[in-house]
């Protein structure tokens, strides 16, 4: 029957009573007649149509329809039928009495007994009847009892049994609800209808405990159960009710809680013992200690609570109190500790905010983990009052005390001096031990009470660093009656010791000086050298500081500009001021110091001694190179500056190992990136006070390229090779490990001053010029002197016959043929299967260049010049642009070069390049081959440099030594005005040429 929202109508709750699911709640709506009385006009409300009646509702209303809708008939059945069985059939299966599912039952059970609670404790000061038979839902109303009942729990025990019965007493009055038709609504808590009146209870009462005695008067425990009865049935009761008993004792008592936080042994199948420090040390060492077993087992924390003597298992269901039973004789006591529930989460929840994430009080944890929790955390936990407990049962007994590191690092003359105090309660351990048995792996060693000490993991990954760089004294030869148990540090671990300082791991005492180093604007200015020819720019002069700095702390140091910002300059000036020190001045020395050794590949020893001439003019330079060298290093006395190549480093390794040099300087250090080449570990036995590295890309392939030459400069910097591959080069290079990067910058910053040409641009001029000096290969050089003979005689014999002006075009032919053996002899010759020196050393600068990221402009006035290069290019697979006079895709080519930063190769033939091509995207300009007007260099130089370059371009002009080239250079020098104001083409300069100067040129 439809009930008129529009009409006055009445929301009211009914009790009823359902075949198989018990006591339910449904909501209605009543319409009330004109004298505002109920009718019996009524409807079922559900969320379904509760919104048509929502001017007679409030937000408590729609929240009991929704958990009302929940328990109802159909919404059961949809939740619990699986099978899709109808109504009716769903019942009787369920609860049929021989073959009815009793495990569906108890978890519809479960359901209705979860919700029925929410409705009744919403449903205070609402209309709520019990339903009439007739389906009356406003039959008979129900009283709801504001002030909770509650309910003691009586035992009477006599000779053969003990009674047990409760009483119900509300606002101090007994309540009378044994054989009176009471109603149990709920259990859990328990909700009981009484006639027309509701109880609810105080203590959150068990229905079940109640339903027995609905009606019967009492339970009778015989006295031969009650042993079992008092210990699983009575003794949790008294724990949560009011309890009463005649015949025997229960003493309440109220006692301050101790937190006990117990640590036992968990075991699990045993597995392989791991290194927990990746570091050398697992390497390189072993162990001298007897440490305990390294079993694999976990370790379980369990929080309890001490009252006096009795001791309580805590969980986040516990009892406001807990009971003891006791039995002396014939006689029971029951001891009920009423326990502080407050006190307790408190101290749960403080576990839990340091790091101990108990569930139910307990918690296992693999035991590397537990202890280093408990070295973390077990001070401050016993601060707070806990107990730290190891089970009796455990067969190992562990320290679960106090443990400390303390570390002190002080600056000596030529070391660090280690000093560290361990503490595992009151016994103090030796770091020198400590040491030894992280170094094997090992993190047990027994303490003299026979306790298992576990070295925190903490410790491990703090001072991992630390414990594979240091060293004992006695490889420094100090008296090992002086050195007593310390460690020594080598200076150039700054960055380590600064890190360690920074991250409050260890008090450290270091020199200003030395602190200065990680800051390079902090260094202080060295005087230069009286005698050295040339001006430094500003960050020259800084990088001369630097490598000064690095001389006085007898550091090692990588010198890592970029190409063409004077590596060899600052160099040279550095090795004259060491000249100087020696043989004036305040820091002047008895003895002149050693010569040092600069080694280089090949190409190169032509370029740095005629630098060395023309800066530093007063070192006297040898040459130790050639096939027919004199192998005796007491020639060597009578030099400064040595001048050899990796290669002969290598054959002559042996003899050379034993002179004792002032500096090795390597220059394109990048020769020694592998560890495991024979010239890498030829340079490493090279002896010398100080060490210096020159290269333009430290890093090409690998991080490995970094350890090989900062072992070189510094040894024992980034540990050893094994060390450095685990610590930084697999995590870097296979996990993108930003951390270690920043770890690895951060130990060789203080050694490696690396500028690029945008740091310097303000010092640097518009252009920079440079001319490199190349050596022909063995048979580059026969087929050089070859050609060079046969076409002196032809020219000369021409000459003589028909007089210099009718011998031009022999002449340009001659010289043409020997300009291209100079450059490469495949260029004349397509079956040469040799090499070319100036190729090589081309090809070297090239990819310095292009690693620096730089792009370069390549001109030739040779286009088979250009094939050769094009042709090594596209086997290495590096793309390029190119462009000669047969190019059609000109501005394809320039605009590819320009704008595609893949791309840093363009390779022009002198003609086409010559053409107004703006090419502002290259800094470096590499001249293959030079020309005979010098205009044409500056023509093809102006491509790069043209408006629109911010950039300072570098120019490097390479020529062959002892060729027609280098004679080329000197004519151009001497007819420089000339060159200028008239010649235009190679055939006016030839004209220009006397016999004399032909001559020169065939020589």
């Amino acid at each position: 029957m439809k009930v008129s929202p529009t009409e006055p109508f009445q929301l009211v709750y009914s009790l009823l009573e359902h075949e198989f699911l018990g006591y339910l709640i449904e909501a209605f709506v009543v319409q009330r007649n004109a004298k505002g009385e109920l009718t019996l006009q009524n409807q079922t409300l559900s969320t379904q149509n509760a919104s048509e009646f929502a001017d007679g509702l409030d937000e408590r209303d729609f929240e009991l329809i929704r958990l009302i809708d929940a328990i109802q008939q159909d919404m059961v059945v949809k939740k619990f039928n699986s099978r899709k069985l109808p109504a009716i059939d769903f019942f009787l299966k369920v609860y049929d009495s021989q073959k009815g599912d009793k495990l569906l039952q108890e978890a519809i059970a479960g359901y209705l007994e979860n919700i029925k609670p929410q409705i009744l404790e919403r449903l205070h000061g609402k209309p709520f009847y019990i339903m009439g038979k007739d389906g009356n839902p406003a039959w008979m109303p129900i009283e709801w009892l504001t002030e909770p009942a509650r309910v003691h729990f009586h035992f009477v025990r006599n000779e053969d049994s003990t009674h047990y019965f409760p009483i119900i007493r509300q606002n101090h009055q007994r309540v009378d609800f044994q054989f009176k038709n009471a109603m149990i609504l709920c259990d859990e808590p328990a909700w009981m209808l009484v006639g027309q009146c509701l109880y609810h209870f105080a203590q959150n009462v068990d229905g079940k405990k109640l339903r027995p005695f609905l009606n019967k008067n009492h339970i009778v425990v015989p006295r031969k159960v009650e042993d079992e009865y008092y210990r699983r049935f009575v003794v949790p009761l008294i724990a949560n009710y009011e309890v009463f008993a005649k015949g025997f004792e229960i003493r309440a008592e109220v006692l301050d809680p101790q937190p006990i936080l117990t640590v036992a042994e968990h075991r699990t199948t045993p597995s392989p013992v791991s290194s927990v420090v990746g570091n050398q040390a697992r390497y390189q060492a072993q162990t001298t200690v007897e440490a305990a077993d390294d079993e694999d087992t976990r370790l379980a924390f369990d929080l309890s609570f001490q009252y006096g003597t009795f001791t309580f298992r805590f969980d986040s269901f516990s009892s406001q109190s807990n009971v003891s039973l006791e039995k002396k004789d014939d006689d029971y006591i029951f001891h009920k500790i009423r326990r502080d529930l407050r006190f307790e989460r408190q101290k749960f929840t403080f576990l839990r905010e340091h790091g101990l994430d108990l569930r139910q009080g307990r918690l296992s944890l693999p035991k590397a983990e537990a202890f280093d929790w408990l070295a973390e955390q077990s001070a401050s936990v016993q601060e707070a009052g806990f107990v730290l407990r190891q089970d009796v049962a455990d067969r190992k007994r562990y320290f679960l005390g106090r443990s400390s590191i303390q570390i002190t690092i002080r600056e000596s003359n030529d070391w660090f001096d280690i000093h560290a105090n361990v503490q595992f309660g009151p016994y103090e351990i030796p770091f020198i031990k400590l040491r030894s048995l992280i170094m094997a792996g090992k993190r047990e060693f027994l303490l003299p009470n026979g306790e298992t000490a576990v070295i925190p993991e903490a410790w491990f990954t703090r001072y991992s660093e630390l414990l594979s760089f240091v060293e004992e004294p006695a490889a420094h030869g100090i008296d090992p009656l002086t050195r007593s148990e310390r460690l020594i540090l080598q200076k150039h671990h700054l960055a380590l010791v600064q890190q360690l300082d920074q991250d409050s791991l260890a008090e450290t005492v270091i020199s200003r000086r030395l602190e200065e180093l990680q800051s390079f604007e902090g260094i202080e200015s060295s005087p230069l050298p009286q005698h050295f020819n040339g001006i430094l720019r500003p960050y020259q002069k800084a990088g001369y500081d630097w490598m000064s700095f690095l001389r006085q702390f007898r550091f090692g140091g990588c010198l890592a500009d970029d190409m063409g910002l004077g590596k060899t300059v600052m160099t040279l000036a550095m090795l004259q001021a060491q000249k100087e020190m020696a043989t004036g001045g305040k820091d002047a020395r008895d003895e002149p110091p050693s010569p040092s050794l600069l080694v280089m590949p090949t190409s190169l020893l032509y370029n740095w001694e005629l630098e060395a001439r023309k800066f530093t003019p007063n070192l006297r330079v040898m040459l130790y190179t050639g096939t027919y060298r004199e192998k005796n290093t007491a020639q060597f006395n009578n030099y400064d500056l040595i001048l050899t190549s990796y290669g002969i480093v290598r054959i002559d390794i042996d003899l050379l190992r034993t002179y004792r040099f002032n500096y090795v300087i390597l220059d394109e250090s990048q020769a020694i990136k592998n560890p495991s080449s024979h010239i890498t570990k030829a340079v490493m036995n090279l002896s010398s006070a100080h060490r210096l590295i020159l290269t333009g890309t430290p890093l090409e392939n690998s991080t490995m390229d970094l350890w090989s030459q900062m072992t070189f400069i510094n040894p024992g910097l980034l540990g050893s090779q094994t060390f450095f591959r685990n610590e930084f080069q697999i995590p870097i290079e296979k996990r993108n490990d930003e951390q270690k990067t920043h770890r690895l910058y951060g130990l060789i910053k203080p050694f490696m001053l690396r500028r690029n040409k945008s740091q310097v641009a303000t010092d640097l001029p518009e252009k920079v010029e440079s001319v490199l000096y190349c050596d022909m290969t063995t048979e580059q050089e026969q087929q050089y002197e070859e050609a060079k003979s046969y076409y002196r005689n032809l020219i000369l014999e021409r000459i003589e016959e028909d007089g210099m002006a009718r011998s031009q075009m022999v002449v340009l032919q001659g010289l043409t043929k020997l300009r291209q053996i100079a450059n490469h002899p495949r260029m004349i010759d397509e079956s040469y299967e040799g090499d070319s020196g100036k190729m090589e050393d081309v090809l070297m600068r090239m990819e310095i260049a292009m690693a620096e990221g730089h792009k370069i402009l390549v001109f030739s006035q040779f286009i088979k010049h250009l094939s050769v290069i094009r042709q090594y290019l596209k086997e290495k697979q590096i793309r390029f642009a190119y462009l000669d006079g047969s190019t059609t895709d000109r501005q394809e080519q320039v605009h590819l070069f320009q704008t595609d930063d893949q791309v840093k190769l363009f390779l022009i033939s002198l003609k086409a390049g010559g053409q107004g091509h703006n090419l502002t995207a290259a800094d470096y300009v590499f001249i293959l081959d030079p020309w005979w007007n010098p205009a044409s260099e500056a023509q093809a130089v102006d491509r790069a440099h043209r408006i629109g370059q911010q950039k300072t371009v570098f120019t490097y002009k390479f020529i062959t030594k002892n060729t027609v080239e280098e004679k080329i250079l000197a004519l151009q020098r001497s007819k420089q005005k000339l060159a200028s104001e008239l010649i235009t083409t190679e055939e006016s300069f030839v004209k220009s040429l006397t016999k004399e100067d032909v001559m020169a040129l065939l020589e």
